[in-house]
């Protein structure tokens, strides 16, 4: 249980990446859709989504994504930084894609 090192490495290359079973895909996929603006999950998602996750499951998942990103644009209102309780911990930073 848990995330390996190498998916944290591997992140920003989730679709490609070995690090990835389909049902990680899956969820990660949903967590990048609800962080667009304007949030759209296509149907073809939800479709997927459902041959990893039962009902009770898609609904946790769903609001454990949505209450991070509740968090984190909470605490930007607020200007709540980092306490430095992980410093020196392993924290792989997203890959800037060119705007198409």
């Amino acid at each position: 249980m848990g995330v390996t090192e190498q998916q944290l490495l591997d992140l920003g290359q989730y679709e490609t990446s070995g690090a990835f079973d389909e049902t990680e895909r899956a969820a990660i996929e949903l967590a990048v859709a609800m962080a667009k603006t304007p949030t759209d999950i296509p149907s073809e998602l939800t479709a997927r989504l459902r041959e990893h996750f039962d009902e009770a499951q898609l609904v946790e998942l769903a609001a454990t994504i949505a209450w991070e990103h509740y968090r984190a644009r909470f605490n930007r209102v607020f200007g709540v930084r980092s306490s430095g309780f992980s410093e020196g911990a392993f924290c792989a930073m997203p890959e800037r894609h060119a705007a198409t």
